[in-house]
């Protein structure tokens, strides 16, 4: 199968965004969950997705070491090149790896001006230039309001596409919109946001945003055998 297969392929599509980012330029989303349910996973894939179709992607862990971060692209990318039937992966592989960059803080290092200087060093010698910035492992509380704020201005100013993970504890409440606490203060700088649900021996994926609408985008599934979005299965939301 193809490259351009495999981005038409995209079960996101499913969800019904027309474009294939799903958030606009400027624009935040987030994936919300538990510990362990699939929240890097996931981002991973929409990461790939990019890759794909040519757009550079950074992603930025706070927890994991970039050779952590490289296992979670390396076994994601197998797993769907063994869904789509893909011959050459490793040929594929090495073409769309120069278009992802990984980069690690400590939590208690990180900070947007810190985040903002090493990404001015990549652009300055011309080492990498990203599309897309995937944050995984920020903490949501009232005291990252200022940063997701920072965020947001720099997000803007670049008009790059920032994708964050959420943790979201079991016994902690929504709101009346479907909208976990821990997004509660920062929900208007955010475009989508995606949670993660245990069904049975499901995962679903919810669009809480879209549930506000009149017309709900539908739920889809992940597999969690390889956490790959199921292809041509969603469910009613």
């Amino acid at each position: 199968m193809l490259k351009k297969d495999l981005i038409l392929r995209n079960p996101l599509r499913q969800m019904g965004y027309e474009d294939d980012d799903i958030i606009p330029a400027g624009g935040f989303g987030a994936v919300l969950a538990r510990a362990g349910v699939g929240k890097t996973a996931l981002l991973v894939q929409f990461a790939l997705n990019t890759m794909l179709r040519g757009k550079r992607v950074l992603h930025v862990g706070l927890h994991d070491p970039v050779n952590k971060v490289d296992l979670w692209y390396r076994e994601l990318f197998r797993h769907l090149a063994v869904q789509y039937q893909v011959g050459q992966i490793r040929t594929l592989w090495e073409e769309i790896l120069p278009l992802r960059f990984i980069m690690t803080f400590k939590v208690e290092g990180f900070s947007v001006p810190r985040l903002r200087e090493r990404l001015n060093d990549l652009t300055a010698q011309g080492i990498f230039y990203p599309d897309t910035i995937i944050m995984d492992g920020l903490i949501f509380d009232d005291s990252s309001q200022s940063a997701l704020a920072e965020m947001k201005s720099m997000i803007e100013e670049l008009s790059l596409r920032a994708w964050f993970t959420v943790h979201v504890h079991r016994q902690v409440r929504a709101d009346a919109d479907g909208i976990p606490k821990p997004l509660l203060p920062a929900d208007d700088l955010f475009d989508v946001a995606l949670l993660l649900v245990t069904e049975g021996n499901e995962m679903h994926i919810r669009d809480l945003k879209s549930e506000r609408a009149p017309s709900p985008h539908p739920v889809l599934i992940l597999d969690p055998a390889t956490m790959l979005i199921k292809e041509n299965v969603a469910v009613a939301s």
